[in-house]
């Protein structure tokens, strides 16, 4: 999140000063901007929070570098002047950006606070020793200003929200909203199960399908580079020897010659369609589509619909209070798939359906056409005695220990697939190679 403040002026000549956080400098400058339209203030600066390395020090002692963030280079000078210390200098860092900190830090962060909590520790107290001990950069400032922040009394949710950008977008509600409950031991453990399955799924989805498709892409510019480069500079000399050509080698010639006479086509089909699905699938349509069509892909559809059930279910087990609360646990969880296409059906079909109509969650599930059988049956009795919540955690656990077995299966299976096609198109290279070397020119007539 970038932070920034603006100072104004009313039309009476009144100083206004704002603080405002967003993702991006050019969406905060909009909001202000907005902001300034619709209260007919006039912007007279927008300062964006940046860090800045400064050297002090105290008397004799020996000179202390650091680092600060803050609004400008005056506020930090005036700031360590105030704590007694002279200033040597103040400079802006030139390259001022954090990378988002990996999945594994946000995980360990978030499970071992949720053992901290078990153990009665005051929340405070766990903040300052995982910020001690914390290495990545991004995830230390960013809990700093956290504690900070909470012990000035600040709105837990509204603080963690404001760094979405770091722990992400459900962690960061969950974070928030676990300081507001009265048993935040109980949020952190959901959410760190949460995260990690997520990872755990992502890793396996890499290597079930990602992996593969790197390999087939890889190996099919290594096969384009055989035949369109290596291949003819053996070949083309039987031909200009006018040697006939055995099948295998007339036909790969014929490939590699369209290969080289139409390179420009050749390279443009093989880079511009994948650069056009890319750019329709970071559009609204585009992710739509993209993730509907992911629960489609035969054998592999089916276990990445079963894991969104599983993680929606077992977040909505977590928020789930009762009956007459339920609509936002069930946006909440919708949100935490981050299947576009799951959380479009529950917020478009499901939830209206509830608001405005009144019916049950499991009619209401139904309508929306991406819960399984398996699961509404689960939904519908545990609506009928009254037992939903754990419902929802039985789905969960049950989906978990399926898509967890048949996913090694599905990557055991497809790697040998892999493999397969690689032996394929090695013996297949291998005979073409084979046959160009018995070919041998005729002998001369006398």
């Amino acid at each position: 999140m970038i932070e920034v403040r603006f100072n104004a002026q009313k039309n009476n000549g009144q100083a206004i000063t704002g603080n405002l956080s967003e993702p991006t400098y050019k969406e905060a400058k909009q909001k202000i901007h907005k902001l300034a339209e619709k209260h007919q203030l006039k912007i007279q600066s927008i300062e964006k929070k940046s860090s800045y390395i400064y050297k002090i020090r105290r008397g004799k002692e020996k000179p202390i570098v650091g680092e600060q963030r803050a609004f400008s280079k005056d506020e930090v000078a005036n700031a360590l002047r105030k704590l007694g210390y002279e200033v040597v200098s103040v400079n802006k860092k030139l390259l001022d950006f954090n990378l988002k900190p990996p999945p594994q830090d946000v995980v360990s962060f978030v499970k071992i606070s949720a053992e901290l909590l078990e153990q009665k520790l005051p929340y405070s107290e766990i903040l300052t020793l995982l910020i001690n001990d914390i290495e990545n950069k991004t995830l230390k400032e960013t809990l700093k200003q956290i504690n900070n922040e909470l012990k000035k009394g600040a709105d837990s949710e509204a603080t963690f929200l404001r760094y979405q950008g770091v722990f992400g977008k459900f962690t960061a509600y969950m974070l928030g909203l676990a300081s507001k409950s009265g048993n935040m031991s109980e949020i952190y453990k959901a959410t760190a199960k949460f995260l990690e399955r997520q990872q755990e799924f992502r890793k396996n989805l890499r290597s079930a399908l990602i992996t593969p498709l790197v390999t087939l892409f890889v190996l099919f510019l290594a096969v384009i580079f055989y035949v369109g480069y290596i291949f003819p500079e053996t070949a083309k000399l039987f031909v200009k020897f006018k040697i006939d050509l055995p099948p295998l080698t007339a036909a790969t010639l014929g490939i590699s010659d369209f290969l080289i006479n139409n390179m420009l086509l050749v390279f443009l089909a093989i880079i511009i369609p994948p650069i056009i699905f890319w750019q329709f699938a970071k559009t609204k349509k585009g992710k739509l589509f993209v993730d509907r069509f992911m629960l489609k892909i035969p054998i592999m559809g089916s276990l990445i619909h079963k894991t969104l059930i599983e993680v929606f279910c077992r977040v909505f087990y977590t928020l789930y209070s009762g009956s007459a609360e339920s609509i936002e646990p069930i946006r909440i969880a919708a949100e935490a798939t981050g299947n576009s296409y799951f959380e479009n059906q529950i917020k478009t079909v499901a939830i209206p359906l509830m608001i405005k109509k009144g019916i049950g969650i499991t009619n209401a599930f139904q309508a929306s056409e991406v819960f399984t059988e398996t699961a509404l049956s689960r939904f519908h009795s545990g609506e009928e005695t009254g037992t939903i919540k754990n419902t929802a955690l039985q789905i969960a656990n049950y989906y978990e220990s399926e898509t967890v077995f048949r996913l090694k299966n599905v990557i055991e299976l497809i790697q040998v697939g892999i493999a397969m096609v690689i032996m394929i198109v090695m013996i297949a290279l291998t005979l073409i190679s084979a046959e160009t070397a018995t070919i041998s020119p005729k002998s001369p007539v006398m």
